[in-house]
């Protein structure tokens, strides 16, 4: 299974329409993960028609969003925790444990900073955002890969 993720979109601020190299890496996807600010549902009718789209809501992401604070999901068989906003860095791992005890994988938002770490709690990976990428070299996107209830890879990926 190939999962794209994404956060941090801002449309239409900064998500004018879906950018090219953001698109390439969507063709083939299995599913899409938003982990929040999204800012305007079309973007979410946007990424539908690449594959079907889980979502949370963002802090910029206002009442005609249609989407619940925090997810947990089955993603062939990897157990999938979403939130935008994961907290501090210091003790994330442990805090998302806690609110996410039975996933493997902690999807958040909110920081613009890509990260893809493992501590005393489930993994947690943050694919930064494709268009604001605020101190960040480039804007980024995450893409997994899920084979038998395992990640067997997670990559973010530069689309600036």
């Amino acid at each position: 299974m190939r999962v794209v993720v994404l956060s941090d979109t801002h449309a239409p601020r900064r998500w004018k329409s879906c950018p090219p190299r953001v698109a390439e890496l969507l063709v083939g996807a299995d599913v899409i993960l938003h982990a929040g600010d999204v800012c305007v549902p079309s973007v979410l009718a946007e990424l539908a028609a690449y594959a079907p789209v889980h979502v949370v809501k963002g802090n910029n992401d206002g009442p005609d969003l249609d989407a619940p604070e925090t997810l947990e999901l089955d993603l062939g068989g990897l157990r999938v925790g979403m939130i935008h906003d994961s907290g501090p860095a210091r003790g994330r791992t442990a805090r998302m444990r806690r609110r996410f005890p039975e996933a493997d994988l902690v999807v958040f938002g909110h920081s613009h900073i890509p990260l893809d770490e493992s501590g005393d709690g489930p993994r947690i990976f943050n694919p930064g955002s494709p268009t604001d990428r605020r101190r960040q070299p480039h804007g980024t996107v995450g893409v997994l890969r899920v084979e038998g209830g395992a990640l067997v890879e997670a990559e973010i990926v530069p689309v600036t």
